[in-house]
């Protein structure tokens, strides 16, 4: 059905520049026309509202529990939100992860937002499609006003969006629907099949790295419950027999960093085993960086996290020779005569020695593990030129897995641009949906399009956390001045 649809038979000049012809029977009406902006603080009565955010899921309740992103000091100064009320950010546009959200759920939101009521419920889901189209696309530039880049609400108000008739806009917005949810569950199926890859890679990791390569071994109990049984001529070695040097950064020392210098290895960086080069890269200057040597990283060296989350930990690579760590983190030198780095890598990113890290650490709110509660642990260790043929074998067998996810991963890109353009297109009059929808009798279309009343909010496949990163009360459009000229 979504191949079939065709454009509009005849066009017109919108009149608006950032959007260009619409269908010759859509009218640009002026958003005051249907929108009226409320701001009801909740003030102290804000312990009986539940927490709301704007993401890229739309508007979400948020679990406090999780303790994760930034909060108002002052939930008094929030403003109610009804079911229905579209949640607009007009602030900073060009970098927020999502500027309008339609929500489906009753509570607060920080004042910062600009929370709207729509006369007509359907015509607000319409309003929610136009507005994520062109956030997206990011097409309301020509809105925007003064550095922070603002659209002024007056200014918001006064613009034109290109309306189609009611029952057209009912019909769009269970098109988008159907297609959303057709989409989502192809995309959702692709990342099952992500997740069983993930499976069969830990799997095939945690085998070699605690069983080997050759299965008609003699094997001996290792006397390590999350080891098991071990092949007979393994080791079984203390954690800190296995390094040279095993060093950690003083958490006491207050770092200056610098515009460029010595790159500082932070624990986000530490992804899949390896050492990742972070977008928001941070300097320390030669100086400090003179003042701890025994934490400059050399080549084949191990970063190991150890507070928070723990157990992450990446090799160190010709690119982060000479870098150093931040605080929360160790630097492991392996034995050369008893360890290869990578085999290491491996085997402590296992879920067993996870679990082992965690039940030695102390229930604390942060969790954290001290070098005698590292000693205390054991690992099993093969001969070092084993080690380097499981570390080979790993990597060829675990590059095919990582090739198929890496394919997966291209193909939900892929399906997610074209839901994109395909809400654009069609919120934009580019397709027109009513020939797909007649070719439809009652039954068929009742079967093949969801209702408005079954329809709720959708699971996402995205992650939003930037976005639980709340504006602060006084740091939104509220704060800035109104430009009063009308965007019409």
């Amino acid at each position: 059905m979504i191949a079939d649809l065709k454009p509009y038979a005849e066009y017109k000049e919108s009149g608006l520049p950032w959007l260009g012809d619409i269908p010759l029977h859509w009218e640009p009406t002026p958003n005051r026309a249907h929108l009226r902006i409320r701001k009801l603080p909740v003030g102290q009565r804000h312990p009986e509202y539940q927490l709301l955010s704007l993401t890229k899921r739309g508007v979400i309740v948020r679990d406090l529990s999780e303790n994760r992103g930034k909060f108002s000091s002052d939930m008094g100064t929030s403003q109610e939100v009804r079911v229905g009320d579209l949640v607009f950010c007009l602030f900073d546009v060009p970098e927020t992860p999502r500027t309008v959200g339609l929500s489906r759920h009753a509570g607060m939101i920080t004042g910062a937002y600009t929370v709207m009521e729509c006369a007509d419920p359907k015509i607000a889901r319409f309003f929610e499609a136009f507005y994520i189209a062109m956030d997206d696309r990011k097409l309301l530039s020509p809105l925007y006003s003064g550095l922070r880049n603002t659209i002024p609400k007056v200014r918001f108000l006064g613009a034109k969006t290109p309306l189609p008739p009611p029952d057209e806009q009912t019909a769009i917005v269970r098109f988008l629907d159907w297609a959303d949810g057709r989409l989502e569950r192809t995309i959702r199926a692709k990342r099952k099949v992500i997740a069983l890859l993930n499976e069969q890679k830990q799997a095939i990791i945690h085998r070699a790295v605690t069983c080997g390569l050759d299965p008609s071994v003699p094997f001996k109990p290792s006397g390590i419950p999350w080891l098991g049984d071990i092949p007979q001529h393994w080791e079984v070695l203390p954690f800190m027999r296995l390094f040279a040097e095993v060093y950690r950064y003083p958490t006491y020392y207050d770092i200056q960093y610098v515009k460029s210098g010595v790159p500082e290895v932070r624990g986000e960086a530490l992804v899949h085993g390896k050492i990742a080069v972070l977008p928001d890269q941070r300097y320390i200057d030669g100086e400090t960086n003179s003042r701890f040597p025994r934490t400059i990283l050399k080549e084949g060296d191990l970063v190991m996290s150890v507070r928070g989350t723990m157990g992450k930990i990446g090799v160190v690579g010709e690119s982060h020779v000479g870098a150093n760590i931040t605080a929360n983190l160790l630097r492991l030198s392996p034995r050369q005569e008893v360890a290869h780095p990578h085999y290491l890598s491996w085997l402590t990113r296992s879920p067993g020695f996870l679990r082992e890290l965690d039940r030695v650490s102390p229930q604390t709110t942060i969790k954290t593990v001290t070098m005698p509660q590292l000693a205390g642990l054991r690992l099993c260790v093969p001969p070092l030129t084993e080690q380097t043929a499981i570390v080979d074998d790993v990597e060829k067998s675990i590059g095919r897995v990582n090739a198929a996810i890496s394919r997966l991963a291209r193909e939900i890109e892929l399906l997610r641009e074209y839901r994109t353009r395909l809400v654009a297109d069609v919120v934009t009059g580019k397709l027109d949906v009513r020939e797909a929808l007649s070719a439809c009798d009652a039954q068929a279309g009742a079967a093949r399009m969801p209702d408005e009343s079954e329809m709720g909010e959708q699971e996402s496949l995205d992650e939003d956390e930037a976005m639980l990163e709340e504006p602060k009360e006084g740091e939104g459009a509220d704060s800035l001045p109104i430009d009063e000229e009308d965007g019409s």
